[in-house]
């Protein structure tokens, strides 16, 4: 049985392939933005050569500015390219090494024994969750930044949460303090690095880091951000939210997200990726390479992208990213040259790239039943957190990101699921769910994971 989560596929019911493949897309897309599923800018090419490129929605829900080619979004995510490109172009000028442990460079976390860069690359360093512990340990009142979790990891020295290059864990901190690391090997700050290394270079003109709680300007053609209020009944900005106040707080952090960029800048780097622009062809390879364990076990993530193998696709690089009002996705096939490029600013939107993907290589899409979403309360959400494991060295992972619930596989993307009933999930990526059950003392203890017809179990380890 195969163990894994594929994002699922949306089907329009009056798509017929009787349509070109470009008019498939746009009928997808506008049935999607007419039932409020996507808010954005979509741009697909082959080649190189743009075939489609739509902007959907607002910019600024206020002044009604709609969105354009050239409007720039938060990246969130999908950010971690870039930090992981900085690293590699710091490698092959010699200022560091990927094997260095990161003590080399951050003394201050040297109570972390043989974590190396490559671990913060590829996730599998084991470092416990930055978001979490300051949540609880930060002041609030002001705006974090690097050095604020450095302090925080130093003074607290949280535990390990597995040996390094032992597991595979989605890591926002490896990314954060790779960010540190470019700045201790480069002499610049994380921004300027970037800017100096890759943006300017590729001239990428509309692609900066941006915090723009910590550090406001003027941006002209900027996609804000918005989460819908269920209480208001209306899309606002995260920061007049409570539960999505961490936007502002946590605005200072850079690595992991706060690269902003547009559809059209994004094209650009993809093509660089191609062309050996900013490293070796060696250097090149060894992003897209997967990870692998200590015990040879490999791990579908590179450096800053998932890495797929497809029977039907070929070789496929992506990444999707997510923040308060921002959801991004950008995929590159790069055996046949095809790439998807998908900007949001809304929060309760959908990725439909699977369906996108088949169109394109003029494959069938399949019925996904349509479930009903209710909500429940942050403190409800917490009850099912925890590692579920399925067997030894296989596990679902649940974690609260906001009033958000996740679901992560090893080896695997951490994907939103949303609440059917009391103890019944769903994914919207996917037609499957997760039924929690409860033991004899009423906690929850176990899951099923329901997909095609299959019933995987996974009991709960902590």
């Amino acid at each position: 049985m195969k163990l894994s989560i594929t994002i699922g596929l949306l089907l329009i019911g009056h798509l017929t392939f009787g349509q070109d493949r470009i008019q498939k897309i746009d009928s997808l897309l506008n049935s999607l933005y007419s039932k409020e599923k996507i808010n954005g800018n979509f741009l697909i090419a082959e080649k190189g050569k743009v075939i489609y490129s739509h902007s959907f929605g607002l910019a600024n829900e206020t002044k009604k500015d709609k969105l354009n080619e050239n409007s720039i979004f938060e990246l969130a995510s999908c950010s971690k390219q870039f930090t992981a490109m900085g690293i590699m172009i710091l490698k092959e000028k010699g200022k560091l090494n990927l094997d260095d442990d990161i003590k080399k460079y951050l003394p201050e976390l040297s109570f972390y024994k043989g974590v190396t860069i490559r671990n913060l690359l590829n996730h599998t360093g084991g470092l416990p969750d930055y978001m979490k512990l300051m949540d609880s340990l930060f002041d609030k009142s002001k705006i974090a930044t690097n050095k604020d979790i450095i302090n925080i990891f130093s003074n607290h020295q949280p535990k390990i949460v597995f040996e390094p290059n032992t597991k595979w864990e989605y890591s926002n901190t490896g990314y954060a303090l790779l960010a540190s690391i470019i700045e201790k090997a480069s002499g610049l700050t994380y921004a300027d690095y970037l800017n100096k290394a890759i943006f300017q270079p590729l001239k990428m003109k509309n692609t900066f880091v941006y915090t723009r709680r910590l550090s406001p300007k003027k941006i002209d053609n900027y996609a804000f951000g918005y989460v819908y209020s269920d209480s208001l009944k209306k899309y606002v900005l995260p920061d007049e939210l409570k539960e999505t106040k961490m936007v502002i707080w946590l605005d200072g952090i850079v690595g992991d997200g706060t690269v902003n960029s547009t559809v059209k800048d994004l094209l650009i780097w993809d093509r660089a990726l191609y062309a050996n622009k900013l490293l070796t062809k060696e250097g090149m390879e060894a992003i897209f390479e997967v990870a692998i364990l200590k015990d040879g076990a490999k791990r579908n993530y590179g450096f800053g992208w998932g890495i797929e193998y497809n029977a039907d696709f070929g070789k496929i690089a992506n990444h999707s990213g997510g923040w308060p009002g921002y959801v991004t996705f950008i995929e590159r096939h790069i055996t046949n040259d095809k790439t998807i490029i998908i900007l949001q600013n809304h929060n309760n939107v959908s990725i439909p790239s699977k369906s996108i993907r088949s169109i394109l290589y003029n494959k069938p899409l399949p019925v996904q039943k349509i479930r009903k979403e209710i909500s429940i309360t942050t403190e409800e959400l917490q009850k099912f957190v925890g590692t579920y494991e399925v067997k030894k060295d296989f596990e679902i992972k649940i974690s609260l990101d906001k009033d958000q619930l996740f679901s992560q596989l090893t080896g695997q993307n951490a994907f939103p699921i949303f609440v059917e009933s009391e103890m019944l999930f769903f994914y919207k990526v996917v037609d499957a769910q997760i039924q929690f059950e409860k033991n004899e003392k009423g906690e929850i203890s176990n899951l099923f994971l329901l997909q095609n017809g299959n019933k995987i179990e996974a009991k709960r380890t902590k």
